[in-house]
Order: C-alpha cells, then structure tokens, then sequence
C-alpha cells in the first residue's frame, strides 16, 4: 500500500474526520501505520466503534470509485505530507487531513485574499464584489471564495473577467456542485484555476459542512473581505476563523437603511478595518508578503446604491434567489435600499422608461415603495 492508498483509505473511511485523523496521526505518525495499528489501539486513540469497524473491514466501493475519480487528468487528492499542502491550512486547529481538488494546484502556493458575504446581496454588493474580485485579480492576488450564489459567485466571476486565478471552496464533495445554477461558473473555474473540497465524493450539501468549508477559506487567505452580510451569517463566521487565524479582516461598509450592511459595520466596530478601494486591502498586507509588486495601479472601487454599473456583476442566480418573480419584484430587487431615480433604474435594469414607470406605479399601489421630494423613490419597509 502506498502512502496515498493509506491516506486514501482513512479519508474514505465513515468516521473519520478532521478530529479522528488528527487524533489517528498524533498517536501513529502516519496513515499507513496507523491502518495497521488495531482495533485496542483505535480504541485507545478515540475512534468509535462504528469507525473501528469500518477501518477493519474491506476498503469501501466509495474507495474504489475514489481511486477512478483521481485518474481523471487535473484531479487531485492532496494530503497534510503532500508538497502541494498548503502551510497556511497547517496551522488550523485541527488542519484539514486532506483536501480533493480539481484544476491547477500551484495556486494553493500564490498569496490570496478571500471575498465573501451575502447569498442574496444588494445590486450594489454584487457589483463591488465583482469589482474588487477583478481588481484583486488583476493585481495578482488568487480570489477564494465559497462558489455560493451572490457575492460569492460575482468574486469569482470578477477573478475570471480579469483573465485572473479563482480558487472555489465547496461544502460538498466535487462531484457535486452546490448550488446547481453555478454549475457553468465551476467547470470555469476548474477550467482556470483551482476547486477544492475537504469532503469525499458524493457528499450532499448539509447545514454542518460550511462551517467547514469556511474555515478552509479563512486559513487560505492572506486577508478576508467581508461583503455585505447581516448580523447573523457564515461570512461573519467566516472572518471570525480568519481573525482567529492571525489573518486580516476588511469589511466594506454600506447604507445604514441596508440590513446586509449591519455585518460589516458590526466587524468594522470589532476591529475589522474599512475599506473602500483594493488599494487600502493592498496597502495593509503588503508588508506580510515580501517581495509583492502590483502590476498595475489599482482602481478606486465605486459602492454606491446609485452607481449605473451595479447590476452589471449580478448572476442569474442572484435573481433566482429572489422572492419575487414578476417585472415589480425585479424592480424592488433593483431600488436597493437608499433612495433612487428613476435614471438610475433605467439604467440598472437596462429596461425602457415606460417599463420602469410602469412597475413603479405598481409597487407604489402596493404599498412596497414611496415617492419623495425631487423624484426619488425608496423601499416602505425601510
């Protein structure tokens, strides 16, 4: 059995996980050794029952579907001994055991910054999350991020735009993509850059694995923006584990109307720093990485509800995660959550005067907008 058999066989092995293994190591030295080690030594080094009996059974068809999976080119297993492992993942508390990727694994060596935030962002979030995704991109930073729809997904397609490296962290095995209508945007990223998984194949999404998954983005990255969140998110977990880790935390502020802002403005209040353009996130982190050089002068990042690019970064399935399906819906979705004009819907939904107008009048009937002074119009549960 080769060392990576030996890893191979503990990572498909039920039970065993990121305690277990690091238990399992600790006391054995090396997976190999610590197959062979016995059921009283398993027991003594905390294994369950169930995990013991699995270890001294017949490998797992998960183990040989495994092996077939890796011998598809650019599919990778890589383990806490592998070269490609990398030594930011090792100082977590316990490291991921191993991680499943898919594209080209010199990323995990290049410094990254991590951005994430909401499922269901503002216009504006989505459009500065794409922004600063292509700038830090283009500036020559790998973009992590969780492949989620909303802020997540707009990181990455900013990355892409920019002709630049993106680095997907899943909460399910690879051979899953989570949620579906980002299907398209992985096999673009694997395509280009890098997917990665600390789950086995097959594994569904679930409620406990993201806590996971964001603690491999938060060791990954150098520095981790936090776009748009409320108080009560796996982002602010997110930057929570980074901080935790020794790592930068940058929150973008936003709108005092905007409940996705509360949780950036509550990790601005705990230390979290302020930043507006990628240059304040360059500025800060250039003295950890000796040696870095932009390539190119950064932009000033534009996050303003009003800006006439804002829904140029929002994905389909931005507006699929939408309550509301119809034209008005669409166009509440579109005011955001200070006051607008009707200029600027034009130009954020990219529909004509008469259509705007119209759809104006029916949510004001409803009751979900008002009309103030000087032509603007704002959400009424604002």
């Amino acid at each position: 059995m080769t060392p990576r058999d030996a890893w191979l066989r503990l990572a498909t092995t039920p039970g065993i996980g990121p305690v277990t293994s690091d238990r399992l190591l600790a006391r054995f030295g090396d997976a190999a050794t610590a197959l062979s080690a016995g059921d009283r030594a398993w027991r003594e080094a905390g294994v369950t029952a169930a995990a013991r009996a699995a270890l001294a059974d017949e490998p797992s068809t998960l183990t040989a579907r495994t092996h077939e999976w890796l011998d598809v080119p650019g599919h990778h297993f890589i383990t806490r001994d592998s070269a490609a492992y990398p030594d930011t993942l090792a100082a977590l508390d316990p490291p991921p055991p191993w991680l499943y990727g898919i594209g080209d694994l010199d990323l995990l060596g290049l410094p990254a910054i991590a951005i994430v935030g909401s499922r269901n962002p503002s216009h504006a979030g989505a459009a500065a999350a794409a922004e600063f995704g292509e700038a830090l991109a283009a500036a020559g930073f790998v973009v992590v991020s969780g492949l989620a729809r909303g802020i997540d997904a707009a990181a990455h397609e900013g990355a892409l735009a920019a002709d630049g490296m993106t680095l997907a962290v899943t909460g399910t095995g690879l051979d899953r993509v989570y949620p579906a209508a980002n299907e398209a945007l992985a096999r673009r990223i694997a395509e280009s850059g890098l997917m990665l998984s600390e789950f086995s194949l097959g594994t569904q999404p679930a409620r406990g694995n993201f806590p996971r998954r964001n603690r491999v983005i938060a060791g990954l990255a150098t520095a981790t923006l936090v776009v748009e969140a409320a108080r009560a998110s796996g982002s602010l977990i997110t930057a929570r584990l980074a901080s935790a880790a020794g790592r930068e935390v940058f929150a973008m502020p936003g709108s005092i109307h905007n409940p996705l802002a509360r949780g950036c403005h509550q990790l601005i209040r705990e230390g979290a720093k302020l930043v507006e353009t990628t240059d304040h996130i360059i500025e800060e982190i250039a003295a950890v990485l000796p040696g870095y050089r932009s390539p190119r002068t950064e932009p000033t990042i534009r996050t303003t509800d009003t800006g006439p690019t804002a829904s140029s970064a929002r994905s389909s399935d931005d507006v699929a995660s939408s309550t509301d399906t119809d034209e008005s819906g669409a166009l509440f979705d579109a005011i955001g959550h200070d006051p607008v004009r009707m200029d600027d819907l034009i130009a954020r939904t990219g529909w004509t005067a008469d259509a705007v107008s119209s759809s104006l009048l029916i949510l004001e009937l409803e009751g979900r907008i008002k009309t103030l002074p000087g032509g603007r119009y704002v959400r009424a549960t604002d």
